[in-house]
């Protein structure tokens, strides 16, 4: 049978036998209640928590906006298409929510702006997790995280944030109070935040008990009376808007958590010997982006199998701590260890990689150069379709393959017992 999936914007084909394809697991197919325009009036008018819309954006004083990065699905672009007026007359100033990834191209602008761009270029600052001089310190978390932000953030009256929620490898989920830690907090303290990510209880869909997450709305708390209106959306599998709420930024996360799980969670019957997991556009910036459906395709992966990420990694591998840690080991056993005695940003990414590594073989089809892969414990693929004959070979005539098309968000549950799947 002839499968294809996604990669570098494109296509790849693969030819598998019927009967190893334990089939797709995918975003769930579910229809919006209405237009995008629709349901962003609706949550607008309906806003969740203390505060309103028209206040927000009638009301004296200063107004930002802070907005995901190109790394993002965020449809943003489509939230200004029915509030840009609204902005426009409030005189709105916009902030580039980058945590520590770079600040925009050309391309991304437009990504993120869609139309609006031209109108509103002026108005728009990136921010820079590494300016010391552009940060204010607000006093620490209740896990210690000394909280500095953006200046833009501190100084403006009042702040609206636009995001997506969808899960997150070590956070829970995106969206909500990410748009201030990390997204517009000095490295210092997206650093800090991100040490609680080699926690157990740092994984996908987790908040309860989850320090990453809980120091994130701890470090909201620092903000103290500051007025956050949140616009947070959730994307159907043909990244269409499903679900938007809005209001208390806390509160409209909740929201939104609860629509997330009804696109991303799937539940499966069993695991398999083989995993292709793909991070497509825009997730495959990185190897740092992309690695994210490595965490999620594991899932589905049973003990001594074989993963394939698919992802074209346009830009290299990213933030380079975690490679130069995982460079230096030579098992993932050693990595671990070294991360246990002291922790750089980027270090938590080297330890969900180096954690897979102990106990099933990662295999990429990217654009990276194979020794830099096999330096960090990865087989590097050439052609996918050589290498899922080779995973066949390897696991045996019967082995089954699960495929995530969109393995950075999809998240799959495998029933409780069933941890085999073929041979």
């Amino acid at each position: 049978m002839k499968l294809s999936v996604p990669y570098n914007r494109k296509k790849i084909e693969i030819n598998l036998p019927e009967h190893n394809f334990a089939g797709m697991i995918e975003p769930n197919e579910l229809t919006a209640a209405g237009s995008p325009e629709s349901l962003i009036w609706d949550a607008l008018n309906s806003s969740s928590g203390s505060l309103d819309y028209n206040e927000m954006i009638n009301g004296s004083g200063s107004l930002l906006v802070i907005v995901n990065d190109g790394t993002r699905p965020t449809p943003t672009r489509q939230v200004l298409d029915v509030i840009a007026d609204d902005l426009a007359a409030a005189n709105a100033k916009f902030i580039i929510a980058t945590g520590v990834h770079r600040g925009p191209t050309e391309e991304e602008y437009r990504f993120i702006f869609g139309r609006h761009y031209d109108r509103f270029a002026d108005a728009i600052f990136v921010h820079d997790a590494r300016k010391d001089e552009e940060m204010v310190y607000l006093g620490t978390s209740g896990q210690g995280t000394e909280m500095y932000i953006n200046r833009k953030g501190y100084e403006a009256d009042k702040i609206i944030a636009i995001g997506s929620v969808e899960p997150h490898y070590f956070a829970g989920y995106t969206g909500g109070r990410k748009a201030i830690l990390p997204g517009i907090a000095s490295y210092r303290t997206i650093e800090q935040n991100h040490s609680h990510a080699i926690s157990l209880d740092a994984q996908t869909l987790k908040l309860a008990g989850n320090p990453v997450h809980m120091d994130m709305v701890d470090a909201l708390k620092t903000l103290k009376d500051k007025k956050i209106f949140s616009i947070m959306t959730v994307m159907d599998k043909l990244h269409n808007i499903y679900r938007v709420t809005a209001g208390d930024i806390l509160v409209s996360f909740d929201d939104a958590v609860s629509a997330a799980n009804e696109i991303f969670t799937t539940t499966i019957p069993q695991k398999a010997d083989i995993v292709i997991s793909c991070a497509g556009y825009p997730m495959d910036v990185d190897l740092y982006q992309a690695q994210k459906a490595i965490d999620n395709g594991k899932l589905a992966l049973n003990e001594g199998g074989i993963l394939i990420l698919v992802s074209a990694c346009r830009e290299g591998v990213g933030e380079a701590a975690y490679i130069e840690l995982l460079s230096s080991c030579k098992t993932p056993e050693e990595v671990v260890d070294k991360i246990k005695a002291t922790y750089r940003l980027g270090f938590h990414k080297a330890a969900k990689m180096a954690e897979i590594s102990t106990w099933a073989q990662i295999w990429a089809k990217t654009e990276l150069e194979g020794k830099l892969l096999e330096n960090i414990f990865i087989q590097p693929v050439s052609d996918l379709q050589a290498a899922v004959d080779e995973a066949l070979q390897q696991k045996g005539a019967n082995a089954k393959i699960w495929i995530l098309p969109d393995g950075a968000v999809t998240v799959p549950l495998a029933e409780p017992g069933q941890n085999h799947c073929g041979n």
